[in-house]
């Protein structure tokens, strides 16, 4: 091949390589494996601007104080929503989450359509 061409042929996929990344969790409040109180929201920073109508949050409590092989209770009632940036999407709870062990599962689509999903667990005292 032509060194010129060569050098085209790479600039082209240099720059194509950016429409098909995937968004990346960047950041989590609460942090995975954290222990926390009185939490009142969960949120997740993504490396991209993500679909909102496409992009969620699902909560599962997976332990409880004083209750020996709790079976996971899915979590419902809170409002699930991405910030003003695009990148940050957030759960929003009606009230504080009682002590116990959590699991939040996420699903996150940009640009690229893809779906791309994770979870984290963290501690509520």
């Amino acid at each position: 091949m032509h060194p010129i061409r060569l050098a085209a042929a790479i600039a082209a996929i240099a720059v194509a390589a950016p429409a098909v990344s995937h968004p990346k969790l960047v950041a989590s409040t609460p942090a995975p494996q954290a222990t926390v109180s009185n939490i009142t929201r969960a949120s997740l920073t993504f490396s991209e601007t993500l679909m909102a109508r496409l992009s969620g949050i699902d909560l599962s409590m997976t332990g409880m104080p004083g209750m020996a092989n709790h079976a996971p209770m899915k979590i419902a009632g809170f409002q699930t929503s991405v910030a003003p940036d695009g990148k940050t999407l957030a759960a929003t709870f009606p009230r504080a989450l009682p002590a116990g062990t959590y699991r939040l599962d996420w699903h996150a689509v940009a640009s690229d359509t893809h779906r791309v999903t994770g979870s984290l667990t963290f501690t509520v005292r």
